[in-house]
Formats: structure tokens, sequence, C-alpha cells
């Protein structure tokens, strides 16, 4: 048939001229659509959501190249969502249990408020006191690694690497009372 034909047979909702593209198209692009998301059965409900909207959007169908490039490029748009979709389900479902962990993690490890700034400071205390210095005005004022160095007269990398040693100190001395999670909270 026509390429013409079919178009227009599937904008006047014409079930002959549907049933046919339906027919002619639905195993390659169930295959294509397969080789996107890795799935069967999702790549059958891909295909089978464009026909349904095919036939119900049959209105507004806008073909300007060619019938079969509309087709495939519909279902590679359409998988592409389908695994964004499936990506922030599988990010949502691991960030729900790594909360659930790191709350029952929490109440085992619970420490005031009060008491977690003093073992912070008696940690900050065991640093070298440039190192300290550098960290405080980092981590607790704000201030850019490349402002540091300017104001204390010393290279960015010297900044860099004070940090670094400072943050690996830390997250030592501070591990017995602390999980790890916390940890990376208070001193990223």
């Amino acid at each position: 048939m026509e390429e013409k034909f079919l178009i227009q047979g599937l904008k006047t909702k014409n079930k002959v001229v549907f049933d046919f593209v339906f027919q002619y198209y639905y195993s390659g692009l169930c295959a294509y659509a397969e080789k996107i998301v890795d799935d069967s059965n999702a790549s059958e409900d891909i295909v089978q959501d464009l026909f349904f909207t095919l036939w119900i959007k049959h209105a507004q169908l806008q073909i300007s190249s060619s019938l079969k490039n509309y087709l495939f490029t519909s279902v590679k748009n359409r998988s592409l969502d389908y695994l964004k979709k499936e990506k922030k389900k599988t990010q949502h479902v691991g960030s729900n249990i790594h909360l659930q962990t790191s709350a029952e993690n929490l109440s085992t490890f619970w420490f005031a408020e009060s008491e977690l700034e003093t073992l912070i400071e008696k940690s900050l205390d065991k640093l070298p006191p440039r190192c300290r210095e550098i960290f405080k005005l980092s981590r607790f004022e704000g201030l850019k690694n490349q402002d540091i160095s300017e104001q204390l007269g010393i290279s960015k990398r010297t900044v860099e690497l004070q940090i670094s040693n400072a943050l690996k100190f830390l997250r030592k001395d501070l591990s017995p009372y602390l999980p790890l999670f916390l940890l990376s909270l208070f001193l990223k």
C-alpha cells in the first residue's frame, strides 16, 4: 500500500488501514523496543501503547517523514522514557532502603547535638594548628579554597591537601561515635 494512503487512513481512523499497519510493523517495533529496554513484556507494552495512542489521537497525528520512521522514532522515545522511569523507581526504592537502614543505625548511635559538637571540637583540637585553621575556614566559615590560599598566603594545593588530611583524621577519630553516613554529612 502507498504510504500516503496509510497515513491518511490512520488520521481518519480507518480500521482496515490501522489493522494492516499494526500487523505489518508490530513485531519489528517490539524487537526494536526490546533491544533498548531489554524486557520483552515492557517492549510489547510500549508498542501497544503507541498503537493505542495512534488510535485515540488519530486527528492530531502529524507525520512529516515516512510512517516507518515515525513509528520507530516513537518507539525509541517511549523506550527511553520507560528506562528513565525505571531508573527513578530503582533510585527511589534504593533511597528508601538506605533511609530506613540509616534511621535504624541512627537510633543505635544517637547523640545530642551538643555532645556531637563537643566530640567534633575535641577532634579538631587534635589537628595541627594550621590544618585546623584551614579546615575551620573552609567548613565553618564557608570560604573557598582559593580565598583561603590568598588569605593565608599559601598555595591552593596546600589548602586542598590540609582539608583532605583533616577530613581523613576526623573520619577516623569520630568513627567510633557516629555511623559512617552521619560522618559524611558533617564532614563533607
